[in-house]
């Protein structure tokens, strides 16, 4: 099985400098999580609680921040101890239909999470340019994709940056407008004693506490936190489990100061006022200036909205690949995969709105939030599940305590999505003029639904001798086939006339024998080459041929052995091909040519040409 994130795993040293600088490491992965419990689906619902309901449902924020401590805590433990993330170690653990169920969960999850991203900052870039309407922000949200692939190739730690960077702009943002609002403590603290008024209330609830507690962020933190390289000791990964969850406990209580601060900032400025009815973050943002008196408030409320938006769609996107390659084990350009989960999102965003109109938004985010609040129970029970199992874990299960409270947390999740299901199922069956249809269709898929949950409750409790029977970290010890062939014959060398191609064909030299023979490649990617192949003649073909001919005559002048080959397209295509054909022994690769933007076009061809050969690789 392939490493979680591959291209950035173990990318971050861990092992130099004292204790304060090692914590400092650590720091990043949650705060990436972090923006999740900050993402426009929150507001949405956190500005429908405060408006409706005033400070009474600021308990549910708490709660489901405790909630979200103790799930993420445990995604640390299983991505630091058994180095796989949630999505391989189900994949390990589950039969293959019930991983393919829940792989389209988790799916449905992230297109829900990125529904409301979308829709959100298609909503702050109109509230701060209102010439352009939510429908083209909607368009020009696809565009932010390039983002993440550009920050990504520069490395993780940038990406992590820029994250915080934008955490901090947020939480600037609602500081200085709660300032200006000016809430009474007293009435605020009223609002932590558990009240639920009605059914409309649970709804928002539930909406809350799936916004909060999303299921694609358990997924990427197992993940993210094996970006960091640490000595496999005990002590070394008691410390890594240590200062992650100190790394967690410090940002998601950044992001529930963030979802606090706009429940009470819409319950200090609609709700006492008698403005019962905004739920629409738009009506929010323009009736901050005359509620609040303050034309700053509503710039800041845009701003951050548009923060909160562009740093969830990036950790939406690499939460998308985690998901895909540990239950699939199925890798795309992240390019693609981006553009995937955007379009998924774009189209209902676009036809709801195009319908319906810019006042249906609201709407559609909070249902985006309950959504992924029915998909949570479906990943947090694999979880508890595989942080308690010894046989996994070793000695670095959950406390007893700590099973206690997950089996709790999971039971109230599961009650009040049970309990909501319930209603509006109910509802439609007595309300609705399609009922029957309902009874054979909805009503079905629900059931359905709960048996899949009761099994993957119940089967790990009744199989857990027959999963997973090896112990420690590794698969069993295999024998050793040893080769005693002295020199490989046919060695391919690829080369594309850079200082690279002198320390390659080195290598080779150094590698083979007087009897080796050195195969040079260059693949040709002009636009004539990429569409007419080999047919494809002009002056760049020329050019290049005529180069890998003076290679070979230099070296044929010191007597090695030396073919050359030219190749047309896409080099991770190309190169394996040839590879295949001239029956190579043996790949050796200087550091390629592309950087950046073309990498983001043709992907990396080392990464994907190793996956391609069936011989060795060697880089220089």
């Amino acid at each position: 099985m392939s490493k979680s994130l591959e291209e950035v795993n173990s990318s971050v040293n861990t092992n130099t400098g004292g204790t304060v600088k090692r914590l400092l490491a650590f720091i990043g992965p949650a705060y990436m999580i972090s923006v999740g419990y900050m993402d426009p689906g929150n507001w949405a619902t956190d500005i429908a609680g405060g408006s409706k309901f005033g400070y009474n449902l600021l308990w549910v924020l708490v709660m489901s921040n405790i909630i979200a401590l103790l799930l993420q805590s445990h995604c640390v433990r299983l991505g630091i101890v058994s180095g796989k993330d949630l999505a391989q170690a189900s994949r390990e653990t589950y039969p293959r239909f019930i991983n393919l169920f829940l792989y389209g969960l988790a799916e449905i999850a992230i297109a829900a999470c990125d529904l409301a991203e979308v829709i959100g900052m298609a909503i702050g870039i109109h509230l701060l340019f209102p010439n352009i309407s939510i429908l083209t922000g909607v368009c020009i949200t696809v565009l932010d994709s390039f983002i993440l692939l550009f920050l990504l190739n520069r490395g993780i730690r940038k990406l992590e940056a820029f994250i915080i960077c934008l955490v901090l702009l947020i939480g600037v943002s609602f500081f200085i407008q709660l300032f200006i609002a000016k809430p009474v403590l007293s009435e605020i603290a009223g609002g932590l004693v558990p009240f639920i008024q009605n059914d409309e209330a649970l709804y928002i609830a539930i909406g809350i506490i799936g916004a909060t507690v999303m299921p694609h962020n358990l997924y990427l933190h197992s993940s993210l936190v094996q970006t960091r390289k640490f000595n496999r000791t005990p002590t070394d990964i008691k410390k890594a489990i240590r200062f992650n969850t100190i790394d967690s406990a410090i940002a998601l209580n950044l992001a529930l100061f963030v979802n606090a601060a706009i429940l009470i900032l819409a319950a200090t400025t609609f709700f006492k006022q008698g403005r019962h009815d905004v739920a629409e973050i738009q009506d929010a943002h323009q009736l901050l200036a005359p509620m609040l008196g303050s034309t700053l408030a509503p710039i800041l409320f845009a701003v951050a909205l548009i923060a909160a938006g562009q740093s969830s769609t990036i950790t939406g996107t690499l939460a998308g690949q985690v998901v895909m390659e540990g239950y699939l084990n199925l890798r795309l350009q992240p390019w693609i995969r981006r553009l995937l989960t955007r379009l998924i999102a774009i189209v209902p965003a676009f036809l709801t709105i195009y319908f319906m109109g810019d006042g249906a938004t609201g709407k559609l985010l909070i249902f985006s939030q309950v959504v992924l609040s029915l998909q949570l129970g479906f990943a947090v029970i694999p979880l508890i599940h595989f942080v308690s199992d010894k046989k996994k874990m070793g000695e670095f299960t959950i406390p007893k305590w700590q099973k206690i409270l997950s089996w709790v947390s999971a039971l109230v999740i599961i009650g009040l999505n049970v309990k909501l299901v319930f209603n509006e199922i109910t509802d439609l069956l007595f309300t609705s003029e399609h009922a029957v249809l309902i009874s054979f269709t909805i009503v079905p898929v629900c059931i359905f639904s709960f048996l899949m949950l009761i099994y993957i409750t119940v089967v790990p409790f009744i199989t857990k001798e027959k999963i997973n029977k090896r112990k420690g970290f590794h698969d069993e010890l295999q024998p050793l086939e040893l080769d005693f062939k002295t020199n490989v014959r046919r060695i391919a060398v690829t080369v594309d006339f850079s200082p690279s191609d002198n320390k390659a064909i080195n290598k080779a030299l150094q590698i083979g024998d007087k009897d080796s023979t050195l195969i040079l490649i260059h693949i040709l990617e002009s636009t004539n080459a990429m569409v007419y192949g080999e047919e494809s003649f002009d002056f760049e073909r020329e050019e290049d041929y005529q180069k890998l001919k003076k290679y070979q005559t230099e070296l044929q002048g010191k007597n090695i052995t030396t073919e050359i080959q030219l190749g047309f397209g896409i080099p991770k295509l190309s190169i394996p091909k040839i590879i295949q054909e001239k029956n190579c022994d043996i790949l050796i690769m200087g550091t390629h040519g592309h950087r950046t933007i073309k990498d983001i076009l043709l992907g990396s061809t080392i990464e994907s040409v190793r996956h391609e050969i069936k011989i060795p690789l060697m880089l220089v």
